[in-house]
């Protein structure tokens, strides 16, 4: 008897700090799982049909929370991607840590999510968002840049520093730095191009601030406002590597985003509007594969958001929906125009997109919907386009 109550003292001794260290730190798995059957139709090619997830929505990763005392908190943030329709293990998503107090807001450090995606307008105003149908990929209404900067669905900033400020009156704010000054993170060096490294050895720095203002009125009325500013500073290589490949005036990139939300019972509409100046390789003149739905050799790899290297451009975005019980329809559509010097390298796109969600629980929902791309292209590279899907999102 004696020997059971010293190994029980033994045990619960040893498992004492456990339980302490425990205390005051939440540690939460979580994941989404979809897939869609699509079909995306090019004229002038054969159609193409998947099942699966190449839009990046399938997820898993843990999020960890530690409570330091004083309001003031430690977080870490561990994401990984995965396609539903391939035997892909997984990719990197966001990767970061943070410390966060109510009062003061939020820093992340590592690899993180763009405000101009996931804060101010971006995937925050567009519900067919991860899907075939999301206006920042081949619809051509959001810009969707490999660099991280733009409304890409699974483009990510490298060696970033993320503020999230705390909502004051209605204000709030987010802003994104990343320091340059490392051979590493040269988009172009040494003859290679990585679209997700964005600073240059020169020490460039690039950032993205944004704001939002978001109010009720009349206890019905949801309205919202907000705007950003985007800054992607080109290294002497990258400028030398595009006024090469591409002709003079390589510049740094600037796009500007304003945009508005309203809330109404059922309904809701909200838009956006971007301009975009000097637009580079790595940046709003490219995209990532989940945004133009294929790598390089696909037939359906086509972004109409990407604008013409070192040229200017602008996209605007347009969305209505209305709440059936448990379905939401929806209507949605834009433009964009990307612009140069020359008259040939001009490219309008315009866009209209009809679908619905609907929700079997708080966690699972079936999609569907139709877009049509309709392209004028004067180099006749980019093409009208017909996409179909339905599918099924599980939350977890």
């Amino acid at each position: 008897m004696k020997k059971k109550l010293i190994s029980l003292a033994v045990a619960g001794a040893l498992a004492t700090p456990m339980v302490v260290s425990a205390q005051g730190t939440s540690v939460t798995m979580f994941g989404s799982a979809q897939a869609e059957y699509a079909t995306v139709d090019y004229n002038g090619f054969t159609s193409q049909a998947l099942i699966g997830d190449d839009t990046g929505r399938s997820r898993w990763g843990v999020h960890v929370v530690e409570q330091l005392g004083g309001g003031l908190k430690a977080k870490a943030h561990l994401e990984f991607g995965f396609n539903t329709g391939s035997s892909d293990l997984g990719f990197a998503r966001e990767r970061w840590v943070a410390l966060a107090n109510d009062q003061w807001g939020e820093v992340k450090f590592g690899r993180v999510q763009s405000p101009f995606k996931d804060f101010a307008g971006g995937q925050t105003i567009d519900p067919f968002a991860y899907t075939t149908l999301q206006a920042a990929g081949s619809g051509g209404t959001m810009t969707a840049s490999a660099n991280g900067y733009g409304s890409g669905a699974q483009s990510f900033v490298n060696s970033a520093v993320r503020y999230d400020s705390p909502k004051v009156e209605g204000f709030s704010f987010a802003a994104l730095l990343m320091p340059g000054d490392s051979n590493r993170l040269d988009p172009v060096f040494g003859g290679s191009v990585n679209p997700n490294n964005a600073g240059g050895e020169d020490g460039e720095w690039d950032f993205q601030v944004t704001g939002k203002y978001e109010a009720t009125v009349a206890n019905e009325h949801n309205l919202g406002v907000f705007g950003g500013y985007s800054r992607d500073n080109i290294s002497s290589s990258q400028r030398t590597f595009q006024s090469a490949s591409f002709g003079p005036g390589a510049d740094d990139e600037q796009v500007w985003r304003g945009g508005a939300s309203w809330n109404f019972r059922d309904f809701r509409i909200a838009g956006q509007y971007e301009n975009i100046n000097d637009a580079t390789i790595n940046g709003a003149a490219s995209c990532t594969s989940a945004a133009q739905l294929g790598s390089n050799g696909d037939p359906r790899a086509q972004c109409n958001s990407a604008m013409n290297v070192n040229g200017d451009g602008h996209l605007w975005f347009v969305s209505g929906e209305y709440a059936l019980g448990s379905t939401r329809l929806i209507a949605q559509g834009g433009m964009s125009q990307a612009n140069r010097t020359t008259f040939a390298d001009k490219r309008d796109v315009s866009s209209f997109t009809v679908g619905a969600i609907h929700n079997l629980s708080q966690r699972t929902s079936l999609f569907g919907g139709y877009q049509r791309n309709m392209v004028d292209d004067r180099n006749n590279v980019m093409r009208d386009s017909n996409v179909y899907t339905v599918g099924m999102r599980h939350n977890f």
